[in-house]
Formats: structure tokens, sequence, C-alpha cells
């Protein structure tokens, strides 16, 4: 019994071999950010409609009335998602290096350019979309990528300087200062905690010290106690969070509703399609709230695979910055592990009451334009990361690619780091080169 019990752990077509063998293929990296991004993607697209089919019929033109009309603006958006991530795949590591920086000081250029009346539109209070005719733009979405991007291309031009507090925060924090100082005056708190998160991310990867997080969190800490003291709505968000029922047809309707919702799915679910919740009773069922439809209409058992998900693909982002030899492709791997998965928790946690509630969306599942575009695009560029591992590098230079990335036109990497070029030094007037003195 113990030997047939030995052979049958080791045997090649047991679950846990056939996931070591898929592991340790060069590419694992690279399958993992493509099938659970995909599978997100998917499933967000299902879910969007159900979730709002009632409000399109409902709420649409008389004239033309559809249940698919918020469906079909996010199908659209899904469609301009996929050359973007395309784009992500194909560039290459130093390529976001070069971008980093002019994407910052577009970013701040949007953000101011949002604030102005006229130009931003404003809706539910906060001005933080531009109208491109075709479609509204978010800049903030845009500035979370370029902060990161260029934070993470500054402490490795700064790495030998880094065991200095001054050079860790210098010049880091003071933008991520004035990004989010923007970012408030529309105002999006939300959006600022995402900040944090990249900020964080940036310095735990370079390895900044216990004593440097403590004093940061402690003045994040101060500044978010300030901003909810400072502003009545965001007060009255925290006093909800404390005790929603307190008013549960006022400030309280949305997270009890959505407790509700998540309540009366039980383990499987009433089926999908089948929520009572999205006739009207739950605000925002399709965006902020939609893991609240999701766990109505597919119970635990969604809930749970929801989740599978989105720690599959931290797992697959993790999984590329240990693995990888360029510094710069594990920092950013890093913060955008703790960017979309962070955002997750905080929209999962306050739908089922355990943060208040501070309308971040779900990445890849809630409604929304920009924000899932770009996260397609980030979704493109992990994957183009993972193609930069040592051992996908010497697969893909030794036996080629495969059909659909040649069909897709992607380059194979030059090497496992891709750094900037270094500048040549001009020789000094009247001076030759070194090359040619060695001839002489």
């Amino acid at each position: 019994m113990t030997a047939t019990t030995d052979r049958g752990r080791s045997s090649p077509s047991s679950p846990d071999s056939a996931v070591k063998t898929f592991l340790d293929k060069p590419l694992a990296s690279l399958h993992l950010v493509l099938g659970a991004g995909g599978a997100l993607v998917v499933f967000g697209l299902v879910m969007v409609f159900s979730a709002s089919s009632v409000e399109s019929l409902l709420f649409s033109d008389p004239s033309s009335r559809s249940p698919f009309g918020i469906f079909d603006r996010q199908a659209i958006y899904v469609v301009i998602g996929l050359p973007a991530m395309w784009l992500g795949l194909r560039l290459r590591p130093s390529t976001y290096r070069r971008l980093a920086y002019p994407g910052l000081i577009v970013s701040v250029v949007l953000l101011a350019v949002v604030l102005v009346p006229g130009i931003g539109i404003k809706q539910f209070g906060a001005r933080r979309w531009l109208d491109l005719g075709l479609f509204q733009l978010q800049p903030s979405e845009l500035a979370k990528l370029a902060f990161l991007l260029w934070g993470a291309d500054l402490l490795i031009r700064k790495k030998k300087m880094l065991g200095e507090w001054r050079h860790l925060l210098v010049p880091l924090v003071p933008v991520a200062a004035l990004l989010g100082g923007l970012i408030m005056l529309e105002p999006d708190l939300g959006t600022t905690l995402c900040f944090v998160l990249i900020l964080f991310a940036l310095l735990w990867t370079v390895g900044a010290p216990l004593r440097l997080f403590a004093t940061l969190l402690a003045a994040v800490i101060a500044g978010v106690v300030a901003l909810i003291a400072y502003e009545p709505y965001r007060l009255q968000r925290v006093v909800t969070y404390l005790d929603p029922f307190a008013d549960p047809e006022g400030t309280g309707l949305q997270s009890i509703r959505g407790m509700y919702a998540l309540a009366t799915g039980g383990w499987w679910g009433v089926g999908l399609g089948n929520s009572r919740m999205k006739w009207g009773l739950l605000p925002n069922g399709h965006s902020d709230y939609i893991f609240a439809i999701v766990g109505e209409e597919l119970g635990l058992i969604g809930c749970l695979i929801l989740l599978a998900l989105f720690a599959t693909l931290a797992y697959a982002g993790l999984r590329i910055a240990r693995r990888t030899t360029d510094p710069f492709i594990r920092l950013v791997s890093s913060a955008v592990v703790v960017w979309l998965v962070g955002q997750a928790i905080i929209n999962i946690g306050y739908v089922v009451g355990l943060l208040p509630v501070t309308g971040i969306p779900l990445p890849l599942i809630s409604s929304g334009g920009t924000s899932l575009v770009l996260t397609m695009f980030i979704l493109g560029m992990l994957a183009g990361f993972a193609r930069h591992e040592p051992d996908a590098v010497a697969h893909l230079r030794q036996r080629g690619q495969g059909r659909v990335a040649r069909l897709l036109r992607v380059p194979i990497p030059r090497s496992a780091v891709d750094g900037l070029p270094r500048r040549r030094r001009r020789p000094a007037p009247g001076r030759k080169p070194a090359v040619a003195a060695r001839r002489r």
C-alpha cells in the first residue's frame, strides 16, 4: 500500500506533478499572466452585462431601448484594450524607461487641465474626466502608471545612493504628493490611496528600512484623518461604516444592500442574471458594487473563483519580479501587483463591510473605460516582462517563437537585462578617441 501511494505521489499524471511541470516551463509566467488576465476580462464582461441590463433597459432612449447599452460600451473598451495590450507586450523595458519622464509631465498637465471648469467634466460631485469626443478620459488612471514607471526608473538611476533617506524620498515623495494633491482637488481620495500603494511598493522593493515606512505610514494616516475631518461627506462615510444601519434608507443604503446581496447568494448564488438588487435597489451595481452582484448571482463559489484569478495574477507578477535579472522589471512588476491587488482588496473590503466606501472600481471587472484599457495595457506589459526572464530569453532565442507570437509580430528579447544604453563620452577638443590612439 505504501509503495502504491508513493508511486501515486510521484506519478507524472498527479495534479501536483502537472502543476510543477507547467511552472518549470520557461514561458509559464507569460501564460499565467495572459490566462488569468484574459479570464478576468471575460468574467468582467459577463458580470457587467448581467449587472447593468436592467438599468440600460430602463434609462436608455425610449425609441431604442435595449439591455445592452452599458455592456456595448464596455465591450468597445475591451476592443480598444486589445491593441493596447498588444502594444504593452511589444514594447521593450528600455522603451518604458524612455517614456517615463514624458509620461509623468503629460500626466501632471492633464491633472491640472481636468480641474478647469468647462473643460473637466463634473459627475457625482467630482471633476475627474475629459471629454475627447469618442470617449471620456480619466487622467488620474494614466497618472498612476506614469508615476509607477517614473518612480522605478528614478530609483534604478539612483541605486548607488539609496542608502540615504534623502535619496530614497527626494524627489519620489514630493512628486507623489504633487500628483495626490491634484487628484484630491477633483476630489478622489480612493485614487490617492492607490498612489500611496505604488509609492510603498517601490520603496519596499528597493529595500527601504522599516523606520522609513513607519514614518511615511504615520504621515499618511495623519493626512487621511485631516482629509476626512475636512470634508463632511468623508466623515459621514466613516460614521456609516461604523454603523450602516443607523440610516438604512439614506447613507447606509448602499452598504446594507450590498451585504444583503452577498447574503442572498449563499454558496451557489441565485443564478447568473437572476439578481434582484440590480432592479434599482443597489446603486452603482455594475461599477463600484459589482462584487455584490457577483456574490448574489454566483454565490461564494463565484467570489472564490474571482479571488483565485486575482491571486493567480498576483503570483505571476511576483514570479516575474523574483525570476528577472533586470532591476527595472523587478520594481515595476512588484508595484503593479501591489497596485492592482491592493485596489481589488479595497473594493472588495468596502463591499463586504470591512472598509469605508471609497468608490474605487474592481480592476477588469467594474464597468469603466480608462481603467479597463489601462489595466489591459498593464497586462500586456507584464506579459512582455515575462518574456525577459532569463530562461524565457534562452528558450525564445534557441527555439524561436510560436505561431501566435509570430503572427502578432512580437519581437524576441535581445537579452534578459534591457537597460538604457550608456551615453558615449565625447573626446575633448584636440584629443583623439582611445580606440584610434591604440591603433596607432
